[in-house]
């Protein structure tokens, strides 16, 4: 159980080393873990679904060839679409949005490296040394961050161009 403790107040001490900004990016971080989570619970569950719904309901249609019926099937697949696609959008922001509060936890930590400059002159080197690491630390939090979001946002977004070209192909045109 020690390492339970030890691991926590090593987080502590990493949190309050990269100062408030690394807060709201381990909150910004968090937003987008869930979010791609939940995408993908979706994607295996209720999205696999709605497919087999749509799919059932063309194949039900007795004419598929009329301009009507065309445009039956691109209102399904646009209804296909627009479900699969909800909060990639919010995704894809917070992972920019990373790298911009990373940018911010920068420009905080330099502003105080500059403050303990100005105060105690640039000779006290632990004063500024809190100061650099404030501007470092959330600038990697931010790059990791965005790093790991980009690649995930990458796979969501071809998972749902997947799914929807994946579904055009089972509305056939047919009779």
């Amino acid at each position: 159980m020690d390492w339970f403790f030890d691991a926590i107040e090593a987080v502590t001490d990493f949190v309050e080393l990269g100062g408030d900004v690394l807060s709201l990016i381990a909150v910004v971080i968090l937003m987008m873990w869930v979010l791609i989570f939940e995408r993908m619970m979706y994607y295996r569950t209720d999205l696999r679904q709605l497919g087999n719904e749509i799919r059932e309901k063309w194949e039900a249609r007795a004419e598929r060839k009329s301009w009507y019926a065309h445009r039956i099937r691109e209102a399904m697949i646009s209804e296909f679409s627009i479900s699969a696609n909800k909060s990639v959008a919010v995704v894809q922001t917070l992972v920019a949005l990373c790298p911009l509060l990373g940018l911010m936890g920068t420009v905080t930590g330099m502003i105080q490296v500059f403050d303990v400059m100005a105060i105690s002159g640039s000779g006290n080197a632990r004063s500024m040394a809190a100061g650099v690491s404030k501007a470092t630390i959330p600038t990697m939090a931010g790059m990791v961050g965005a790093l790991s979001g980009v690649f995930l946002v990458t796979m969501l977004t071809r998972r749902v161009e997947t799914e929807v070209e994946s579904l055009q192909d089972d509305l056939t045109m047919d009779h």
